[in-house]
């Protein structure tokens, strides 16, 4: 019989479930705040049930010699060191949408608050004060909210704020037209959500392309006397370029859930009239908690008694059987997606994935889920393969899976193609013998790459002098060559260069690299390998 060990508080509902599937359990709620004793006893247990009390780091693994599974009962998995369990051998799982519409409904009512001034006013009718004048609030009704991020929570959230007779902006990289006619929201880039709204709330992941994503500059573009409501993740808002906003009026009001530091003992937001501030209460409802409980159990008692895998995030949905002969392939399609997602910038209205030969036959429907996972990592980094393909419904995505017989030379090989307003962008694959992912195609070039988790990617014109000049000016800088890959279409045409890296390009290297003007095109690449 598998064990499970409960280190955090779940509901003595979700507990039973692991009895009552013949699991055996140990409740212990409070053990995860020991690290010490809980290090002591991990190697009993096949499953590790927590929420965010339980800190699961590579120490702690290294003495969980029979663990299998790691089950999250919420979605943030920031307390455990995922690479650390991958290279163990361990399946780390979380509730990606248990609490999708507790978060969208706190964010509606922190703009309430925000917008009527409701917990100031309330603090001045409880000391015994009748300052009906003093809190002059303003209608939602009719009024502009601008959404960034449209994906679970930020369409749960349009839908209620339509509700209320609201102009709805959207703006999200993955938010095609479609999608965003099917919501009822006008998708906009981001600068002009932010000069027409007279509400802004966020709902995407802290990522270095949404860090600070309201910044100093950005925040005195903003329309004056917006309210700004953050129930994300903190680190999107420069906050104190905010709080300086809000002292001299430019910003009517501010709603904070979530801060750069938390726990936030102190910001530059605390104690500013019309600021209304939370301890990070997004998913803090007993409804919530309990539907991510129950389904934590419940994924973790299929995995230990029958193999099935849901909402991993570092194992692919496949049945024991099929994990021997698809893992490299799973790889390599996600790695496939993450090229294509890194490189693409613009809103991806489509993915078209083609599989020939020998892979084929397999099980595409976890394929797909890998290729959609890469794409969607560049700018979701808690995405995963059962996750990535209804967000990528969600934002009207359109993926489509082709088929054919062995039509080259190799025994098998996957072609991804994205595409967007303006353009398509591909890149094809193989596994070799050796069970290594390759990329072999990329813009039509031929090319034998393998896969290295820091790389630079560089196109330019077949001309003399290009190759020496990207030598050079990587040596200047300090950037240390640990391998490349050359291709070109033709004498003359299009040529490309992937390099290996010791360790990530830095911005400044980028920039100054690009700054040379020899490159069409200069982009740091980094993969899971």
């Amino acid at each position: 019989m598998p064990k499970v060990l409960v280190s955090d508080k779940l509901s003595e509902t979700a507990v039973q479930i692991f009895r009552d599937r013949g699991v055996e359990v140990d409740y212990l709620p409070d053990l995860g705040k020991d690290k010490e004793k809980l290090a002591e006893v991990i190697g009993q247990y096949d499953g590790l049930a927590i929420r965010s009390a339980t800190k699961v780091t590579e120490k702690l693994l290294e003495q969980a010699a029979n663990l299998k599974v790691i089950g999250r009962a919420g979605i943030g998995v920031d307390n455990v060191d995922i690479p650390a369990a991958s290279k163990k051998g361990v399946i780390v799982m979380n509730t990606p949408f248990g609490n999708s519409v507790t978060t969208a409904e706190h964010a509606i009512a922190m703009m309430f608050a925000v917008a009527r001034q409701l917990p100031e006013a309330s603090v001045s009718t409880h000391a015994g004060k009748w300052e009906k004048n003093r809190f002059m609030g303003v209608e939602l009704f009719n009024k502009t909210l601008g959404v960034i991020g449209a994906g679970n929570i930020g369409s749960i959230v349009i839908d209620r704020a339509l509700g209320l007779h609201m102009k709805v902006l959207a703006y999200d990289p993955f938010l095609s037209e479609d999608r965003a006619k099917e919501l009822g929201v006008t998708k906009v880039e981001l600068d002009d959500l932010q000069g027409k709204s007279d509400f802004i709330t966020f709902h995407v992941p802290l990522t270095d392309k949404t860090r600070n994503i309201l910044s100093r500059e950005a925040i005195g573009k903003l329309k004056k006397g917006v309210r700004i409501i953050n129930c994300a993740r903190g680190g999107l808002v420069d906050e104190e370029a905010l709080a300086e906003a809000l002292k001299d009026g430019r910003v009517a009001g501010a709603a904070f859930d979530v801060f750069a530091v938390e726990p936030a003992t102190e910001s530059p937001l605390f104690n500013l009239p019309n600021v209304v501030v939370t301890p990070h209460l997004g998913a803090a409802t007993t409804e919530a908690q309990e539907n991510v409980a129950l389904q934590v159990a419940e994924q973790m008692s299929d995995y230990l008694l029958t193999g099935a895998v849901q909402n991993a995030l570092n194992m692919p949905s496949v049945t024991a059987e099929e994990a021997a002969v698809m893992g490299p392939w799973i790889k390599l399609a996600a790695h496939l997606g993450a090229f294509v997602g890194q490189m693409t910038d613009e809103p991806i209205k489509a993915i078209n994935v083609l599989y020939d030969g020998v892979v084929s036959e397999m099980n595409l429907n976890a394929l797909n889920a890998a290729v959609i996972a890469g794409v969607m990592k560049a700018s979701n980094p808690d995405v995963n393969m059962v996750s990535a393909p209804v967000m990528a419904k969600d934002r009207g995505v359109q993926v489509s899976t082709t088929k054919q017989d062995k039509a080259g030379a190799y025994e098998g090989y996957v072609k991804v193609t994205c595409v967007t307003e303006t353009r398509e962008r591909s890149i094809a694959g193989t596994v070799f013998s050796d069970g290594k992912p390759r990329f072999i195609q990329i813009r039509g070039i031929n090319v034998d790459a393998e896969v290295g988790s820091h790389m630079l990617y560089t196109r330019n014109k077949d001309v003399p002098g290009v190759i020496g000049a990207l030598g050079m000016t990587l040596g200047d800088l300090g950037v240390n060559i640990a391998n490349f890959t050359l291709g070109r279409a033709a004498n003359g045409a299009d040529a490309i260069a992937i390099l290996y890296l010791d360790e990530a390009i830095s911005d400044e290297a980028l920039a100054t690299l690009q700054n040379t003007g020899k490159f069409l095109q200069a982009r740091r690449l980094q993969f899971e390998v």
